[in-house]
């Protein structure tokens, strides 16, 4: 099923809240939608950040093991 646009939503909402107003019986409650509170963006991002940062510092890590690796093999070789 295709989703439907926010207007066709409000559309649907409000036609079955009169429809409800006129036949007496009351239109079912929409579940509340929960909201992403500011606090929880910033930490959302803050964590990302963090993340890209750690991913960062494994690969300079390896990479440097891998130079240090080569470097030891070279002056064997000498």
């Amino acid at each position: 099923m295709a989703k439907k646009s926010k207007l066709a939503e409000r559309a649907a909402e409000l036609e079955a809240a009169v429809v409800g107003l006129f036949s007496g019986t009351p239109a079912p409650a929409a579940p509340a939608k929960k909201k992403k509170t500011r606090a929880k963006a910033k930490k959302a991002k803050v964590v990302k950040a963090a993340k890209k940062t750690a991913k960062k510092a494994k690969k300079a890590k390896k990479t440097a093991k891998k130079t240090a690796k080569k470097a030891k093999k070279k002056a064997k070789k000498r």
